[in-house]
């Protein structure tokens, strides 16, 4: 063999040697994120119902304290009042 078949002979090995490495790195990388979505979407999954649940109770709550901030004020202008009033 001549110096520039060693050479291309070499080359091609380091080529392909660099092809399969990146290959398998790809590959790794590939399956680890389809294992995340995977993941990501049992976990969506299982939010809907206790998010749904805790989203309907806030929405509750902040009705109910309108309606007390209604009626304190109320209450106030009304105590205000009687105090007011001549005897």
């Amino acid at each position: 063999m001549n110096n520039l078949t060693t050479a291309a002979l070499i080359g091609l090995l380091l080529a392909a040697g660099v092809g399969l490495v990146a290959g398998w790195a790809i590959g790794d990388l590939t399956r680890r994120y389809r294992q995340g979505v995977q993941q990501l979407d049992a976990l969506r999954r299982q939010l809907p119902q206790p998010y749904a649940a805790v989203l309907f109770q806030e929405r509750q709550l902040k009705e109910i304290r309108g309606v007390l901030n209604d009626a304190h004020k109320m209450l106030v202008a009304v105590t205000k009042a009687l105090g007011k009033q001549p005897s």
